[in-house]
């Protein structure tokens, strides 16, 4: 069994999470059956942008990284309180343990400032939220090589991308590299892609 750890920072973006959970689902009960998701969190209760209230399965402290194939970060706002949890310490160790493990991680809009602000996408492609430029100022101000015009890029073993209408298709990346592409195809179309 392929497992998934949702990494989830207050003030995270809901259908960027949900995502995830709905594509690596689908593929448990109707596609080849080999992925299955765990949230995780800093707090015992995450609060989403627009007041959504999750809680996760684990807390950071408590994640064994062994147990894991990937590592899927949404993103947020800033405004909801999302950079606070996001460029935390044990967030970013986290991050930073993944990488080091070779481990996937995918990211949606802004989760890729986190990874940035790990410091493992210095000199790596990767892209960002674009709409005004700020986002992605920050990502290469973290080092990053900015792909301003791409919507999904993959260096290596980590996805970023460009804004929450990209969310599907990097969840489907996702399970593509976790499983097949024919699964992956077969399981876009069961959702009705």
């Amino acid at each position: 069994m392929k497992k998934v750890l949702l990494l989830l920072a207050n003030g995270f973006e809901a259908v960027e999470a949900s995502v995830f959970t709905d594509v690596i689902g689908w593929n448990r009960l109707e596609g080849d059956g080999t992925t299955d998701l765990v949230t995780v969190g800093l707090r015992n209760k995450i609060k989403c942008t627009w007041n959504f209230t999750v809680i996760p399965e684990l807390k950071v402290s408590d994640v064994n990284i062994d147990e894991f194939d990937a590592l899927a970060i949404p993103g947020g706002f800033e405004e909801a309180g999302f950079y606070k949890d996001a460029y935390s310490e044990d967030f970013l160790d986290l991050i930073r343990e993944f990488d080091k493990s070779g481990k996937i991680i995918a990211s949606i809009c802004v989760g890729a400032l986190p990874i940035g602000k790990s410091g493992i996408l210095a000199g790596r492609n990767a892209t960002t939220y674009k709409l005004n430029g700020i986002r992605q100022k920050q990502l290469s101000e973290f080092g990053a090589k900015v792909i301003p015009d791409k919507p999904i890029v993959l260096d290596k073993n980590i996805i970023t991308s460009y804004n929450p209408a990209t969310a599907f298709d990097v969840a489907f990346k996702l399970l593509e590299l976790l499983t097949s592409k024919e699964n992956c195809s077969n399981v876009k179309h069961l959702m009705g892609f």
